[in-house]
C-alpha cells in the first residue's frame, strides 16, 4: 500500500525577466544573487533561454521525482480542462510582451492548454559533453555522483529549511538504501563511520519533520520506515543505489577527514557530486541550497575546506554567480607508515 505523501513535491519552476534599461535589457532572475547585467537586445532572448536551461540542468531530477507544477499552482496558467494527464515535460512559456519567461515541469495536458507555451526536448538540456582531450571515466564511476546529486536536489526541497547537515547526510543514506517498502536498516558500523552512532537526536530531527518513523533502536543497527512516498519508486535498482550511498561516504576526489564537522562533509559531498572531468563549477545558489545554508555561510564552509586541504582553492565569479573550485592533490603517506585511511 502506498504511503500518503508527507511533503510537497519538489518545486521546479524557473522564471527570468528582461527589464528594459539604458544600455540594453537586463536579465533578472529571482534565483540568482548576482547583479543584473545589460545585454545586447538582439541576444537577450537567447540569453534568457540559456539561463533557464542552466537552472534546469543544475537541478536535474529523474522522472519519478518530478510532478506537474501547474497542478501544484492550482492550474492558474491556463483555462480549465479535464485535468492533468500524460507525461511530465519541461514547458517554456512567455508572456504576451516577451519580457517574462518561465520554464517548468508540466504534464502534457496542461502544457497543451497553456498559451504561448512550447515543450522543450530533454536533449536540449543535457550536460555539455567533455572536451575531446579530457579523460573520461567509465560509466560505473559516473552514475554514483549523478544519483547522489539528484537525491540531494530532492532532499533540499523535501526536508525543512532548518534541517541540520547531519540530518541531511542521514536522510541521503536512508533514501538511497531503503527498500521498495520504504524500510531502511543502517548497521552500527555504518553509523560509526558517519560519526552518527548513538546520536538518536539526528533521527528524531527527521522524525519530527515527518520524513521518517524511527523504530525501537537495537545495539547492532537502527531501523526506520520512510514516510516520503516519492522515494519508494526509485530507479535504477537497489544495488545501484547502494553503490551511490557508499560513494557518498567517501566522495572522491573531495574526501574529508572522518572527524570533520557534518557541515564540512555535506559541502564536500555537494561539490564532489558536481565535479566532472570537464567542469568543477556550479551555481552558488544551487550549492548553498543543497547544503542548507545561505550563500554567505557556504563561502565560510568553502574556506574551511581549503584550510582542511580538501580544496586547493575556490573563487566566486560574481558576474555569473558561479563558484569554481580546485580539488587538493591526494596526500602522500609518510615513509614507513601504513596508509590507514581506507576501510
Amino acid at each position: 500500500m502506498r504511503l500518503a505523501g508527507a511533503h510537497a513535491a519538489v518545486r521546479r519552476i524557473w522564471t527570468v525577466e528582461l527589464r528594459p534599461q539604458a544600455g540594453g535589457p537586463a536579465l533578472v532572475c529571482p534565483w540568482c544573487t548576482a547583479p543584473a547585467s545589460p545585454l545586447h537586445a538582439a541576444s537577450a532572448r537567447s540569453a534568457a533561454l540559456a539561463h533557464l536551461a542552466c537552472h534546469a540542468r543544475a537541478d536535474a531530477l529523474p522522472v519519478y521525482l518530478r510532478s506537474c507544477q501547474c497542478r501544484l499552482q492550482g492550474c492558474v496558467w491556463h483555462p480549465r480542462h479535464r485535468g492533468c494527464a500524460g507525461p511530465v515535460l519541461l514547458a517554456l512559456t512567455r508572456d504576451r510582451s516577451g519580457r517574462t519567461w518561465r520554464l517548468a515541469d508540466t504534464c502534457a495536458a496542461c502544457a497543451a492548454a497553456t498559451s504561448h507555451t512550447a515543450v522543450v526536448p530533454e536533449t536540449l538540456l543535457s550536460q555539455r559533453r567533455p572536451a575531446a582531450s579530457a579523460p573520461t571515466r567509465s560509466q560505473g564511476h559516473t552514475d554514483e555522483p549523478q544519483r547522489v546529486r539528484e537525491m540531494l536536489t530532492y532532499l533540499a526541497s523535501a526536508l525543512g529549511c532548518i534541517t541540520s547537515p547531519a540530518a541531511r547526510l542521514l536522510a541521503l543514506q536512508c533514501a538511497l538504501r531503503a527498500n521498495a517498502h520504504g524500510c531502511v536498516r543502517l548497521p552500527a558500523g555504518l553509523l560509526r563511520s558517519m560519526r552518527l552512532h548513538r546520536r538518536t537526536e539526528v533521527w528524531q530531527e527527521l522524525a519530527q519533520d515527518g520524513w521518517l518513523k524511527l523504530r525501537a533502536p537495537r545495539a547492532d543497527f537502527l531501523q526506520a520506515r520512510l514516510l516520503d512516498d516519492a522515494v519508494l519508486d526509485q530507479a535504477p535498482g537497489r544495488s545501484a543505489r547502494r553503490r551511490a550511498a557508499h560513494w557518498a561516504l567517501k566522495p572522491a576526489p573531495l574526501t574529508v577527514a572522518a572527524a570533520a564537522h557534518p557541515a564540512d562533509r555535506l559541502t564536500a559531498l555537494v561539490l564532489a557530486a558536481h565535479t566532472t572531468t570537464a567542469s568543477t563549477t556550479a551555481d552558488m545558489a544551487v550549492v548553498a541550497r543543497l547544503c542548507g545554508h545561505s550563500p554567505q555561510q557556504t563561502q565560510v564552509l568553502l574556506d574551511r575546506l581549503v584550510a582542511e586541504r580538501t580544496l586547493s582553492a575556490w573563487h566566486l565569479q560574481r558576474d555569473t554567480d558561479e563558484v569554481h573550485w580546485q580539488p587538493a592533490p591526494p596526500r602522500r603517506a609518510l615513509p614507513g607508515r601504513a596508509d590507514t585511511s581506507a576501510g
